[in-house]
């Protein structure tokens, strides 16, 4: 059985995520009070009471959502379920980081908290978006971005067949979309997040966080990481390093790693982490993937008999 832990990014998060777990496993309330230390606020309060609208400030969310995803692959482990690789999506990939022995939980935390505050600040609020694209192929994609005109808009997520999203300026992105209605896409989605995001629009804060990355500890994997930038292995510090300086004004090239660890012989996927998104797209790229979810305990309760089934 080759297994693979996938974790969910920026969009997934919601007040109460991880409750029940949080409720019923020490590891898992282990991981929330480490992080109120670290961080040195009640992160597990908000993630559990809220707000929503403070929870899903972005300099929030991303050390909120990789608190619960290393709760619940620490529980994983406490249940003898282990990867053969690992993977994330945006900020899902620190996660995964974080689950190879690659990066510390604690030096993880400083820097979501940091890329959050960074992404919040790269591009004045209002100023720019993202928005998905369902229907059409990725390269007609491309093409329509190209003939947008001036200012930035670019594919920033190859999610599955079909879903790209792009993220850019307000004016250029608006644009892009009209053509892509007007190219016979089946929809596009505004979404709501505070910036574009992975958009060239992000290089300086990817330069300032690369400062940070540089006082870091990044050690090599123990399990093997697909980068988002790359869609290709990540199997030394080196590579790990190497991969998170351009990863946050770079494309999450999701499609591309998901077919990478099938053709290396994944049998399964978890995901590790609140919803059912990455599920959703694994399934787009091949439906014949089996994939698992452990958003709450109904996962350790009856899927994880099902799950040890096949493993």
């Amino acid at each position: 059985m080759f297994l693979v832990f996938v974790f969910p990014g920026q969009g997934s998060q919601g007040v109460g995520m991880g409750s029940q777990l949080f409720d019923r496993y020490p590891v898992v309330r282990e991981v929330f009070t480490q992080a109120d230390a670290v961080l040195g606020m009640p992160l597990s309060r908000l993630i559990l009471e809220g707000p929503a609208a403070e929870l899903n400030r972005t300099v929030n969310t991303q050390p909120a959502l990789l608190t619960v995803e290393t709760a619940f692959a620490r529980l994983l482990a406490q249940e003898g379920i282990r990867p053969q690789a690992v993977a994330g999506h945006s900020l899902g990939e620190y996660s995964a980081l974080v689950a190879s022995g690659a990066l510390a939980f604690e030096d993880a935390l400083q820097l979501v908290r940091l890329r959050g505050r960074l992404m919040e600040e790269a591009v004045p609020s209002g100023a720019g978006g993202m928005a998905a694209v369902l229907g059409l192929d990725a390269p007609v994609v491309e093409r329509l971005c190209r003939e947008a005109g001036c200012g930035v808009v670019e594919p920033v997520n190859y999610n599955c067949p079909g879903q790209v999203v792009l993220a850019g300026e307000n004016e250029p992105l608006a644009r892009a979309l009209e053509l892509a209605r007007e190219a016979g896409a089946r929809q596009c989605v505004a979404l709501n997040v505070s910036g574009p995001f992975h958009s060239q629009l992000m290089r300086p804060a990817g330069e300032k966080l690369a400062q940070a990355l540089t006082r870091m500890v990044i050690r090599d994997p123990a399990v093997p990481v697909v980068s988002n930038a790359t869609a290709a292995w990540a199997r030394t510090a080196r590579d790990v390093s190497a991969a998170l300086l351009v990863q946050m004004y770079s494309p999450v090239r999701w499609e591309e790693s998901v077919r990478l660890l099938l053709a290396f012989g994944a049998d399964a996927f978890v995901e590790v982490g609140p919803g059912r998104v990455l599920s959703g797209l694994i399934k787009k790229i091949d439906r014949r993937a089996r994939v698992f979810n452990m958003e709450d305990d109904s996962f350790l309760e009856k899927g994880l008999a099902e799950f040890k089934g096949v493993i």
